[in-house]
């Protein structure tokens, strides 16, 4: 069971890598063997420390997702270092709040842009190398409760989760005869730099952990187990599914 779970020799891109979700599962993919190509938009020496002190490999790449024109070399330097990629961990993202009626075009076109068309051409970048070596590979992309739900003041966010997961559907019905799966983890309400204007927030603190039936916040290594899972050989027959991580958030 062991070897089902294990990443040993795997190589693992994880966006988003440099603090909360990202950093958890660059953990969590570490601890069970894999290699780490981590990419953000600003340095993330933290995460690469804790990489380094499992034994494992690091490579840094720093790259802003607002627009497509970094993944080309995202990949390239992965295979000029590693040889090849088997992970894909597509966590980059970026949020805006603001009532609809008052939204801007540039807060729509910026989160569309990091959320949603950023991770669809850099899985298609990476799913071609998967082709081309004939291992196939994991994808895995980051997902929210606003992939299920309508939320408030963040139209753009919405917008973007949701396309999250009916393209990690599309991606996983064209893919899958390649032996590429492709899911998406949707986290519930987790203790980031996303949350924090929400948990600074008395009222709405309050009526977030009221609802969630494990009556806390969640915080980033509870995303590590089942990133390690969909990474895996474990989940090997998963395909196209969006698995909430959410304290139970979506059973109330």
């Amino acid at each position: 069971m062991k070897e089902l779970f294990s990443l040993e020799g795997k190589v693992a891109i994880v966006t988003g890598c440099s603090t909360g979700l990202g950093q958890g599962m660059v953990v969590g993919l570490a601890q069970a063997g894999a290699d780490i190509v981590g990419v953000d938009y600003v340095d993330a020496p933290e995460t690469e420390q804790m990489v380094l002190a499992l034994g494992r490999k690091y490579l840094a790449i720093k790259a802003n997702l607002m627009t497509t024109d970094p993944i080309k070399d995202i990949v390239a330097q992965t295979k000029e270092v590693y040889g090849k990629v088997d992970i894909l961990i597509n966590n980059a993202g970026i949020i805006r709040r603001e009532d609809a009626i008052n939204f801007t075009e540039q807060d729509w076109d910026d989160v569309m842009n990091v959320n949603i068309k950023s991770l669809f051409f850099l899985s298609q970048a990476v799913a071609k190398e998967f082709m081309e070596q004939k291992t196939g590979g994991k994808i895995i992309n980051i997902a929210s409760m606003l992939s299920f739900q309508g939320g408030i003041r963040v139209p753009s966010y919405t917008a973007s989760k949701s396309g999250v997961m009916g393209v990690t559907r599309l991606m996983a019905n064209e893919w899958a005869k390649f032996d590429i799966n492709v899911n998406a983890i949707a986290p519930g309400y987790m203790a980031t730099n996303n949350t924090e204007a929400l948990r600074a927030d008395q009222d709405r603190n309050k009526a977030i952990l009221d609802r969630i039936p494990a009556n806390r916040w969640g915080a980033p290594n509870d995303i590590a187990g089942p990133a390690v899972f969909l990474a895996s050989a474990a989940s090997d027959y998963v395909n196209g599914y969006t698995l909430a991580v959410d304290g139970g958030w979506l059973a109330r």
